[in-house]
């Protein structure tokens, strides 16, 4: 199954995003530090790269991710022209309170009160766009909420006399071109759920959790994932938890949906479902293919 999500307002906010990036001076482009590159916008790299504009990627939820695949990630956009990259928990005043002073480099000819420092802050949707405005502006101006889309319009808030943020709406792309994509920004919890099939979605999680980090499985559902695959880790833990429907079959959605919102909150641990290493990897597979790689061979990161 291959997964597409292109909301109607979304080809809206694409051409207003257009027309606001020509006085904009610097992108924030806001990632889920778990899924970096399957969740950047080709389009996003397109408008500033054809206006010239450098790019802050912010990988949020780093909290969330396994921290040698974010040191990784953190290598590899750092070494990319015009780019500069972080990773923090938005939720975190001190972490998000460095995002300003790493935008100032990549533009030094902005930020005075005669002219301003205009930062654009982007991504695709659920990434925690609007909780870096408010976190930066110490208040609530934009709406949020633990669903994909929640944000669909723009506005533009002063930061400071020499700083002005401008927030904008997720904004996805009209062809998900790998399958594998797709599949980790369902996960992830960055496309609605209308446009996926849970069950389908958390056994392709599951395929990477059993070959990247089988001990944070075992550890919350006491099950062993030896000659296990997706479905069968689903169909375990129903078995552990007690899950049934009324005529006493297996409730596999509900436990499709219990691997999915374990692994969204980080209940389950720190999880990256792709590292620069495995991305080559996919990129090296026929379009449409969809591969469930393990991130490395020595476990996951307990820092």
């Amino acid at each position: 199954m291959s997964i597409q999500w292109f909301p109607g307002h979304m080809a809206t906010a694409r051409k207003k995003a257009a027309e606001t990036m020509e006085r904009a001076d610097i992108v924030i482009e806001v990632l889920d530090a778990r899924v970096p590159m399957a969740g950047s916008n080709p389009m996003i790299r397109e408008l500033r790269e054809h206006r010239q504009r450098p790019c802050l990627k912010v990988l949020n939820k780093a909290d969330l991710a396994d921290p040698a695949a974010t040191r990784a990630w953190l290598d590899y956009f750092n070494s990319q022209k015009g780019v500069k990259a972080v990773a923090i928990s938005c939720k975190k005043p001190g972490d998000a309170a460095k995002v300003p002073g790493l935008c100032l480099p990549l533009a030094p000819h902005r930020g005075t009160p005669l002219k301003p420092l205009r930062m654009m802050i982007m991504g695709i949707p659920n990434v925690g766009k609007s909780t870096l405005m408010n976190a930066l502006l110490k208040r609530r101006v934009a709406k949020v909420g633990d669903e994909p889309a929640v944000t669909k319009s723009q506005q533009s808030l002063d930061l400071n006399d020499h700083m002005a943020l401008i927030d904008t709406p997720g904004l996805m792309w009209p062809k998900i071109q790998h399958d594998s994509d797709g599949y980790m920004l369902a996960a992830s919890h960055s496309i609605g759920r209308n446009a996926v099939i849970d069950e389908e979605v958390a056994a392709f999680l599951g395929d990477i959790l059993i070959a990247r980090y089988p001990a944070l499985l075992a550890k919350r559902y006491g099950c062993a994932t030896e000659n296990m695959d997706g479905h069968h880790l689903i169909e375990a833990i129903a078995k552990r938890r007690g899950f049934r429907l009324k005529g006493g079959d297996y409730d596999l959605e509900k436990a499709a949906l219990t691997l999915l919102q374990d692994y969204r909150d980080g209940t389950l641990g720190r999880i990256s479902l792709e590292t620069p290493e495995t991305r080559a990897a996919m990129l090296a597979q026929p379009v449409g293919a969809v591969v469930s790689y393990a991130l490395g061979d020595d476990g996951q990161d307990e820092e």
